[in-house]
């Protein structure tokens, strides 16, 4: 009897939950946590691999967070990061972003297997700029999705294998491509 009961007792927590997440108001929620939480893990992986393993991301009451392990694991707002480490925490916000995108097309849609960055590089220090080259190349190499990226800064355009020029002129411009 001690079994069946407490059996019955899990199936009515069980139902008690789903009737939570089923009221119009709860699944919605639920699902959007749900995102969230998979967009900070996989951003958090990135980040951990810009940063060399300094920073992770977590969120916390609808703010994102980052966890410094350089400084005891302690969280502060992603607001306290300096430029560089900004530009890398919103890159890594932006590749788990395009991965999950990727991941809900549905059958026969479009998928989502492009992203491009539009500057922000200037920010970065040598290191930095290194580590985010990096990461960028390797991300071609897995061939899952075509990373475009527009810049001025020349340390970092010599290390896009495939390069256009836009130059332009008082009327118009021009796009041409560039021998790697």
């Amino acid at each position: 009897m001690r079994a069946d009961r407490d059996e019955a007792e899990s199936a009515q927590q069980v139902a008690k939950l789903l009737g939570q997440l089923l009221r119009s108001d709860g699944f919605p929620r639920w699902l959007v946590a749900s995102a969230l939480d998979a967009l900070v893990a996989d951003a958090s992986e990135s980040l951990a691999e810009l940063s060399g393993g300094q920073f992770a991301l977590t969120h916390e009451g609808g703010e994102f967070l980052v966890i410094d392990h350089a400084d005891a694991d302690a969280r502060r707002p992603v607001k306290t990061l300096s430029g560089g480490e900004t530009f890398q925490a919103s890159l890594a916000l932006a590749l788990a972003l395009s991965a999950q995108m990727a991941g809900l097309a549905a059958e026969g849609a479009a998928h989502l297997e492009s992203i491009f960055l539009d500057e922000g590089f200037g920010t970065l220090d040598e290191a930095n700029l290194d580590v985010v080259a990096s990461t960028l190349e390797n991300l071609a190499t897995r061939g899952d999705r075509m990373v475009g990226v527009v810049t001025h800064v020349p340390a970092l355009a010599e290390r896009v294998p495939v390069r256009f020029a836009v130059t332009r002129d008082q009327r118009t411009s021009r796009v041409t491509r560039e021998a790697p």
